[in-house]
């Protein structure tokens, strides 16, 4: 017997579809109940690495730990990350598969629908529950014959489906209200309510919304959710990049992270500004740098893209003159070198260009892609032998010009090299992501800003208090009323 699937679909991007996977993941986890997240698409150039070296959304690897599970590919059988020039790379069971254009991959669409369906049955054959969330909005009716991600899945499992909204940007009923008209009949059906997130203010006052909303959608609204402020849990989007509310006028301690084209992996440094004190500000112009203690250059989906950015933003001389510590993630840390080469075109260009100079390393892009969980040691002077854990994703082979590895990297038998640093440490590059998500090695980095660590507070874990609050705002006992005898025990 097959396990209930929950739906969580979206009246568009970024309404919270993803945190509030998470928060039901984790409500039904501490019920005793075995619960898997299931996203059959995703694009983000945000990624994670599962412990067999495979590649799937970071949202999703964020959710698998909200349901206390190691994160598995079958949980995001297809990643899509997007290259630019209208490419993206196509993710395919946590492998490179191929890089195309949209049209391409949309007649590709039968073989990849099962390649999600075998993963979502795999699932459901392992689990009590799935909960499966879709992307963007169900009713993009121009791209909607090519959906694999939304009521298609819905439909496939028969599940129960949660329509949310955000309130926040304003245009809820509308988009509700819209978004239920859009749905065929057979797909409405299987909207068993809809949830309102992000809200502001008294929940109360939204009384007569609530009943303009049941009334004419003939559907109840099992939850008005309010806004939840520094969740701490990763962003899925680099829309987030966007939001104005980025850094804090009482931070002893800026750094700056510049906003390259294509940037991937951002949530690396959500470490870094969860610490008291320390505000991180992505920028996108030279004179900003000005504000920032620190610099630091993160990863990309599109190395050369990025470098030539940099030269036509004028951050060339701004960052050569930089005073503070510099450090390059990835692609940040391949731009820090003496030269980038990319013969065969990997990246959908080619070419070579010079790096900025600060590092004496050489990258060259190879079609091979590296992707696995590391552990590793400290070569740094001021964070000597610390041990770290992380994860690779890259696709570039870098060259050191001389004997300065920043890390070593412990395998079975063996260690080798890993980034790049100036003999003072001050600057320094690695293919190291989640570096800074180990706590003696971030504080010590900090530290030598003049960071003062704060008085030691027991940190709450984000899961519970998201799922505290989403529990508290929904219809009691809603995993039961939805899916009732559905639920294995």
């Amino acid at each position: 017997m097959l396990a209930p699937v929950l739906m969580v679909v979206g009246t568009a991007s970024s309404v919270g579809k993803s945190t509030l996977v998470s928060a039901l993941c984790r409500i039904a986890a501490r019920r005793g109940i075995r619960v898997a997240p299931f996203k059959a698409q995703n694009m983000s150039n945000n990624a994670a690495v599962t412990a067999n070296g495979e590649e799937i959304a970071r949202s999703i690897a964020v959710q698998a730990a909200a349901a206390k599970l190691t994160p598995s590919v079958q949980m995001n059988p297809i990643l899509i990350k997007p290259e630019g020039q209208r490419r993206s790379q196509i993710i395919v069971q946590g492998r490179p598969w191929q890089t195309l254009e949209a049209i391409d991959y949309w007649q590709r669409k039968q073989l990849l629908w099962e390649i999600v369906t075998n993963s979502l049955d795999q699932l459901r054959q392992a689990y009590d529950l799935v909960i499966a969330e879709g992307a963007g909005s169900p009713v993009e009716l121009n791209l909607k014959a090519h959906d694999i991600t939304n009521m298609r899945v819905a439909t496939y499992a028969q599940a129960q489906t949660l329509l949310v909204g955000d309130i926040d940007v304003g245009g809820i009923f509308a988009a509700m209200l819209g978004t239920l008209m859009l749905l065929e009949p057979e797909e409405r059906q299987l909207i068993a309510g809809l949830i309102v997130n992000r809200f502001r203010g008294d929940p109360d006052l939204f009384t007569d919304g609530i009943q303009i909303l049941e009334q004419r959608s003939n559907k109840p609204v099992l939850g008005v959710v309010p806004w939840l402020p520094q969740l701490g849990l990763p962003e899925e989007d680099a829309v987030a990049l966007e939001r104005p509310d980025q850094t804090t006028n009482n931070a002893a301690l800026t750094i700056g992270v510049i906003q390259l084209p294509a940037i991937a992996n951002f949530d690396d440094f959500d470490p870094l500004a969860q610490e008291q004190g320390v505000a991180v500000r992505y920028i996108n112009q030279p004179h900003e740098l000005q504000h920032c203690q620190a610099l630091i250059l993160p990863g990309t989906k599109h190395t050369l893209a990025a470098r030539q950015w940099l030269t036509e933003q004028g951050f060339d001389q701004a960052i050569q003159q930089f005073q503070g510590p510099i450090v390059g993630i990835c692609g940040g840390y391949q731009l820090l070198g003496q030269q980038i080469d990319d013969p065969e075109a990997v990246e959908g260009i080619g070419g070579s260009m010079a790096g900025l100079g600060l590092l004496p390393i050489t990258t060259i892009f190879q079609r091979h892609k590296q992707t696995r969980q590391v552990q590793a040691l400290s070569n740094l002077p001021w964070a000597k032998a610390y041990p770290l854990a992380g994860y690779e994703i890259h696709m570039g082979r870098t060259e050191l010009l001389a004997d300065q590895p920043a890390f070593s990297i412990q395998q079975a038998e063996s260690t080798h090299a890993d980034g790049c640093m100036r003999a003072n440490g001050k600057v320094w590059g690695c293919y190291i992501h989640g570096i800074f998500a180990n706590t003696e090695f971030r504080q010590a980095w900090l530290s030598r800003l003049g960071w003062q660590v704060q008085s030691a507070i027991q940190p709450i874990d984000p899961f519970e208090r998201l799922a505290d609050h989403v529990e508290a705002c929904l219809e009691p006992n809603l995993l039961t009323k939805l899916l009732g005898q559905e639920i294995r025990d």
